[in-house]
């Protein structure tokens, strides 16, 4: 049976280029980037669309992303931190995605999964699976719904774009 789904696939705030560590994966959130992420949160909280399921890369940068996001948002049912979602595209989405089951979202598996994690892996998975040429600068979220047996069929097919947010 094809149920509604959502799919937030989100980029992380800015980060601080200029934060002297020793690799890419262990960059912080420079001062914007921890502004910008708890609007952003504010905005999906605003738009109905807070998750229930949050995926994420286990980078330093997404972990704070989220952290700033959480203090406006509800707690989810679930949170995992993914080294596989570390600069993914649409494959590690969708195996990230295969994780879930209907019955850990509520109102019959009907329920917001949001995807946290980096460019240029989420402008082309948006691209890709909506049709449309998108463009996501830091703490932008991409809100995608579409239908299918699962998260995983859903993201399989073609998305519509509900909308493209950004904090400000």
């Amino acid at each position: 049976m094809s149920t509604p789904r959502r799919i937030a696939i989100v980029r992380h705030a800015k980060s601080d280029w200029e934060a002297g560590i020793a690799s890419d994966h262990e960059r912080p959130l420079n001062d914007r980037g921890r502004r910008e992420a708890p609007e952003l949160a504010r905005r999906l909280v605003g738009l109905g669309w807070a998750p229930r399921i949050v995926l994420s890369s286990d980078s330093t940068r997404t972990r704070e992303t989220w952290a700033y996001m959480a203090k406006e948002l509800p707690a989810p049912a679930r949170l995992e931190w993914l080294p596989a979602l570390y600069h993914a595209g649409r494959d590690q989405a969708l195996e990230a995605l295969g994780t879930i089951a209907d019955d850990e979202l509520s109102e019959g598996g009907r329920g917001v999964v949001l995807l946290l994690g980096h460019n240029p892996g989420w402008e082309e998975l948006v691209t890709e699976v909506t049709g449309v040429v998108t463009t996501m600068k830091t703490a932008t979220a991409a809100l995608l719904s579409g239908v299918g047996t699962s998260y995983q069929a859903a993201l399989r097919g073609r998305l519509g774009l509900e909308a493209l947010i950004f904090p400000r």
